[in-house]
């Protein structure tokens, strides 16, 4: 598979590419030179699983705070340069784990040549960025728009440019908000190039939106076993960045730990508040580092069947449900006592 086979990459002390895992990544929204805020962000999302997280490097304020944030985080930190070929410069010499680069936007080969020069001689990876929006005019001329084609032969264009000075310790993503689009031309420059590449649907929208569009291209890709690391690109907070990338990752199998969750849907013969009642345990199911199942189910007729395959389960009933452990079930309770029983279960699990 694609990703077995790719370049091996190190960012700070993370491994990508070569078989290593899917890697998860988000992008602060704070100002990058408000220190305290941008590494309390930060730290929320180490917390909730983020492994690699990038900063906005518009001037040289926000790349001197780089290193200010560096000494108080603990996943790799990477920066994002757009333009100004001195910000990638200076983003390294204050301690940038990687940087984010399109060669075609921050000048010529000349300059293109000093960003190469500074990142070897930290032996830092570049990733070569390019979306839909960044497109030459006369790539967009030659494919009558933008098209999977398109952005893949600017991607490896720019990569040229970097392999030219004699560097390739490179990263690739290439980001489009059509998913169809996207999904296509990671199926074509997976075909042409080992390194490894940076998986995401740009501006895919809102939480709910953005995480529905997220999850069908990103997994139309990671499933042919493209894609060695991921951002699931949201308008909100971050860290619901990090938790949709990991539900995603977790149902392809690509990722273990943490408590899946599973409910069914409510129908007429729901007695219970089954809504409120799965919204109960899947939050208090953060709180565990246990690699289970649990099932909410509504009702006694199909729960227990239904929920056979959990770990463990609650099925509700008019006003009491039962509760089942590897399809056992194991006592009736009341109604009310439900998520406490079942949060008895988690806390002794293995004991």
């Amino acid at each position: 598979m694609y990703r077995d086979e790719t370049k091996k990459v190190k960012i700070g002390d993370v491994w990508i590419g070569g078989g290593s895992p899917v890697r998860i990544q988000s992008m602060t929204n704070t100002r990058t030179e408000d220190v305290d805020a941008t590494v309390e962000q930060i730290l929320r999302l180490e917390r909730e699983g983020c492994e690699i997280v990038r900063c906005t490097v518009p001037d040289r304020k926000a790349a001197c705070a780089l290193a200010k944030i560096k000494e108080r985080i603990h996943i790799p930190l990477v920066a994002d340069i757009h333009f100004d070929y001195r910000m990638a410069i200076a983003a390294i010499e204050n301690g940038a784990d990687k940087i984010r680069i399109n060669p075609g936007n921050i000048g010529g080969p000349e300059k293109i040549r000093a960003v190469t020069e500074a990142a070897r001689a930290r032996d830092i990876p570049i990733r070569v960025g390019v979306n839909s929006g960044s497109l030459e005019k006369e790539v967009l001329e030659k494919y009558g728009g933008v098209t999977a084609e398109g952005l893949v032969e600017s991607a490896l264009d720019k990569v040229h440019m970097i392999e030219e000075q004699g560097y390739d310790n490179l990263v690739i993503s290439i980001k489009s908000s059509d998913v169809l689009m996207c999904v296509r031309a990671h199926e074509l420059l997976a075909g042409k190039t080992r390194y490894p590449l940076h998986v995401g649907i740009t501006e895919a929208g809102t939480v709910q939106s953005g995480s529905i569009k997220s999850a069908i291209g990103l997994g139309l890709i990671l499933s042919q076993g493209i894609g060695d690391t991921i951002r699931v690109s949201l308008t909100g907070d971050p860290v619901e960045e990090i938790r949709a990338a990991k539900q995603i990752l977790r149902t392809l199998g690509l990722r273990k730990g943490g408590i899946e969750v599973v409910s069914c849907p409510t129908c007429g013969r729901t007695k219970i508040d089954l809504i409120g009642l799965a919204a109960k345990v899947e939050k208090m199911a953060e709180d565990y580092p246990l690699d289970l199942k649990v099932a909410v189910m509504g009702c006694v007729v199909n729960g227990p069947g239904e929920a056979r395959e959990a770990d463990l389960a609650i099925a509700g009933g008019r006003g009491e449900g039962l509760l089942i452990k590897k399809g056992e079930i194991i006592r009736k309770v009341p109604e009310e006592q439900l998520a406490a029983a079942l949060k008895e279960e988690l806390d002794r699990w293995g004991e």
